[in-house]
């Protein structure tokens, strides 16, 4: 064994009273030395702690005393915070953790809730949309305007129709090849359009029933030296059922869809038509042209100039 003798520890009641002396040293002012310098500071600081603590009925040993001073000398019980560093940052954050800790949590749940809503639900949908899109501009369009074309080159009786539709599919497939989805799809109501007046079939007879006025004339803004005339005429199915039709008004450049409308015609059409009401009150000729299915055009009973309005 060593023959050097170790030095006993010191009691923890004792050492607990040198911390203390040291506590008292630091907040009080009166007691404070940072250097004694001599024996005799040294004993009268402690024949003063000696006072401090016998007025509060505690006998503290002068060797306690004298460890107390030595220890606030030494800067001993004193805790010097560790440099800061990245290791001693986490350290603070973990030991903090109570303060940041559940915003942080429900911070990242909210952040991977939007994550799978926007990578697993709202990405995926926008590429099956936009994939949809393509397909659909790429194979659907074409397809329908290949369709639509078919469709009337069987059903028509005029070959202007399958030069018209032939045009229509044409301009259609060019531009949905170009990824121009707008004007693809107005060929392809153009076509649907053309289709429909294929199909088409109605006599077309001058209205003649109580309100509704036979025939009108006007002046026109653009030249009020002339006078237009019009007979209102209807469109009949062979049900006798009254259509309704795109009529494109030659005053305002704009198509409507109307059952009623102003067509146009000479001077003694018009009058032979008011004539022939003034008579008896009906209308005998009032049949003005029929529309057969596969045709384009309404084949006139009676000399008409081609223009119509939809409102008077």
């Amino acid at each position: 064994m060593s023959d050097v003798t170790a030095k006993p520890a010191a009691p923890l009641d004792e050492v607990m009273l040198a911390m203390d002396v040291v506590d008292t040293l630091r907040h009080r002012q009166d007691l404070a030395v940072r250097e004694l310098g001599t024996d005799a500071k040294e004993k009268q600081l402690i024949d003063k702690l000696r006072d401090i603590y016998h007025q509060q009925g505690i006998e503290v040993p002068d060797h306690i005393l004298k460890e107390g001073v030595a220890a606030l000398q030494e800067s001993r019980f004193v805790y010097d915070p560790p440099p800061p560093s990245f290791g001693t940052s986490l350290a603070r954050l973990y030991v903090s953790r109570k303060k940041w800790g559940k915003p942080v949590v429900a911070a990242l749940a909210v952040l991977l809730v939007l994550g799978v809503g926007y990578f697993g639900v709202w990405q995926p949908y926008q590429n099956g949309v936009a994939e949809a899109a393509r397909i659909e501009l790429a194979e659907g369009i074409p397809a329908q305007l290949d369709g639509l074309y078919q469709t009337i080159f069987e059903e028509t009786k005029v070959q202007q129709a399958v030069l018209d539709a032939e045009a229509l599919r044409t301009r259609g497939k060019t531009y949905a090849a170009e990824g121009n989805r707008e004007a693809a799809e107005a060929a392809l109501t153009d076509l649907t359009a053309l289709r429909d007046q294929l199909r088409q079939d109605y006599t077309l007879r001058v209205v003649n029933r109580s309100g509704v006025q036979s025939g009108f004339w006007t002046i026109p803004d653009v030249n009020t030296d002339a006078t237009n005339y019009y007979i209102v005429v209807e469109a009949l199915n062979d049900d006798g059922q009254v259509q309704s039709l795109p009529i494109l008004n030659e005053e305002n450049g704009e198509t409507e869809v109307v059952d009623l409308w102003g067509l146009r015609v000479p001077e003694r059409v018009y009058e032979a038509v008011a004539a022939d009401k003034q008579d008896d009150g009906i209308i005998q000729l009032n049949q003005v042209g029929r529309k057969s299915f596969g045709f384009l055009d309404v084949e006139y009973n009676l000399p008409v100039l081609g223009g119509a309005v939809t409102r008077w």
